[in-house]
């Protein structure tokens, strides 16, 4: 008479082949996830900036053909003691303002500015788009390079500077 040999459960092998693939593929996933975040991220800061830009150019029409000082100047400077923008956006990895300067000969008379931020994805198509400026005269502090090459900002998540002028 023949018993049947029957198995109950998996071996450890077997258990231990399968945590190895789940793991494999996690990793996998998340090395996407993670390129999918930056480029995320690198969409945020255009749009913040070109918000900006909106907002600055909001300021510039009612302050008599002049830029603000400072990016705080929009939310209380636009003509009428209005805002521009209800809140300054910053970058979304450290809480950074984004690279600004109003360009001029004088604090009185800013006739340009220079609104930068710093990318984190060197393969953004964005970078053939921007101004990629020199720095300027400032109208107060100092101006920053606009150049692909590096950051906008010294604080900056970014490697890449996208820099846009009016």
């Amino acid at each position: 008479m023949f018993r049947s040999m029957k198995k109950d459960g998996f071996t450890l092998i077997e258990l231990l082949v399968v945590i190895a693939i789940i793991g494999i593929l996690a990793s996998v996933v998340l090395a996407s996830l993670n390129s999918a975040r930056k480029k995320s991220r690198d969409a945020r800061r255009l749009a913040d900036v070109k918000q900006l830009q909106i907002a600055l150019e909001l300021y510039f029409d009612g302050n008599t053909g002049n830029y603000p000082l400072t990016l705080e100047a929009l939310k209380t400077g636009c003509g009428g003691g209005g805002a521009c923008i209800a809140q300054i956006p910053t970058d979304p990895v450290g809480s950074t303002a984004y690279s600004y300067a109003a360009l001029g000969s004088s604090p009185t008379s800013c006739t340009s500015y220079h609104l930068g931020a710093s990318l984190e994805e060197n393969t953004n198509p964005a970078k053939n788009s921007d101004a990629d400026a020199a720095a300027d005269t400032a109208c107060t502090g100092t101006d920053f390079p606009g150049a692909d090459t590096g950051k906008c900002n010294a604080a900056d998540a970014g490697a890449l500077c996208y820099d846009v002028k009016p």
